[in-house]
């Protein structure tokens, strides 16, 4: 099988840390204009055009069947068009706890980047937060996590976490995630845009959700969705929204919304889309006094930690609190940055339109899952 290292979250990471200068998001929409700027895009658009043919080759021979293997029970793919951060994982843990509501024993396989020598990567070290009884298989070869799954945890249901462009694992049901705020990956393929592979490819999917909806004004909404449109007239589209509903100070104190209202903070990533999140703060009524934005992923090694807490030190009395994501947290796993609190906002997943037509989707796969 051709091997894509593009498609990959590694190499995104590496890319955006090479552009760090530049900010690679600025960079790739064009937004930065200068010369020099100008010249990388121009250089980067002719390396999009052998990613395009690799693509392009690959997908035709998962198209005819090639090397695409089976489970015995039904796969639903939760993925994306875009590298970078499109909010999958409040998506996930819904159609999980969904599914567990109506006694279906389902579990979660992905391929685990990030995890180093650890066990677990962060997205696994959160999910499992939120959801103890579902189990998390990461594995590189997801077709043996999800084998592992059925046979050792009885699985009736297998979700494949950023699986749209794994295509070896047979997936019954592909639902697609489109970022309100970057949706179509700045309309290029990697490494000159986001898109891992052509929005041509929507006509796989069976749903669409489109995410982080409430940062996008209604007439982008209504151009995301004649894009899909062209491309699959008559799939099912989801409005929903990543919606801000707790604190957690860690390792597992519940706290209000109501304890950011008015207070001055600082804010700490390390996601593929932090100015989603640091929005997000802005529609809860904080000041943002200042943000650090690490790589998507980041294992928060001994020195970026001691880095952190010497830049909320010398924030001083400048800010109240600090803020991570949940994604965060798990790994820094502490109370306090600089002396000052720390604590994680945990987002849920919102439907804001097409309720009706997931709740028919869900039911349906329902009805595909043996022993149900």
């Amino acid at each position: 099988m051709t091997r894509l290292p593009w498609v990959r979250k590694k190499w995104h990471k590496r890319f955006a840390i090479r552009c760090k200068v530049l900010d690679h998001r600025e960079l790739l929409s064009g937004r930065k204009q200068s010369l020099a700027a100008t010249l990388f895009r121009g250089g980067l658009h002719a390396a999009s055009f052998f990613y395009r043919l690799a693509i392009y080759r690959r997908n035709r021979r998962f198209d005819r069947g090639v090397n695409v293997q089976r489970v015995d029970v039904p796969v639903i793919s939760v993925g994306n068009l875009t590298t970078g951060g499109t909010g999958k994982t409040p998506i996930v843990c819904f159609l999980a706890k969904w599914f567990r509501q109506h006694d279906i024993r389902v579990a979660i396989v992905s391929r685990g980047y990030g995890r180093g020598d650890r066990d677990e990567n962060d997205e696994a070290l959160e999910l499992h937060q939120r959801l103890p009884d579902v189990p998390h298989v990461q594995n590189a070869d997801r077709v043996a996590a999800a084998t592992m799954a059925i046979e050792e945890f009885e699985s009736q249901l297998i979700l494949l976490d950023d699986g749209f462009q794994h295509r070896r694992l047979h997936r019954d049901f592909d639902i697609v995630v489109i970022d309100a705020t970057c949706p179509m990956g700045y309309g290029y393929l990697l490494p000159r845009g986001l898109l891992r592979e052509p929005v041509a490819s929507l006509s796989r999917a069976d749903l669409i959700i489109i995410s982080r909806c409430g940062h996008a004004h209604a007439n982008e909404l209504v151009e995301i969705e004649k894009q899909i449109r062209h491309q699959q007239p008559t799939v099912a589209v989801v409005h929903a929204d990543h919606q801000p509903t707790w604190l957690l100070e860690y390792p597992n104190k519940q706290l209000p919304l109501s304890e950011l209202v008015g207070k001055r903070v600082a804010a700490i990533s390390a996601i593929g889309n932090p100015q989603a999140f640091e929005d997000s703060l802005g529609r809860l009524g904080v000041e943002l006094v200042s943000s650090r934005r690490l790589p998507d992923h980041d294992e928060y090694a001994p020195e970026t930690v001691a880095s952190l807490n010497e830049w909320a030190r010398g924030l001083g009395t400048k800010i109240d609190v600090v803020v991570c994501t949940h994604k965060d947290l798990v790994k820094l796993q502490t109370d306090r940055i600089g002396g000052r609190p720390l604590r994680a906002v945990i987002i849920e997943l919102s439907i804001r339109h097409g309720e009706k037509e997931l709740e028919e989707l869900l039911h349906r796969i329902c009805n595909t899952v043996p022993g149900s």
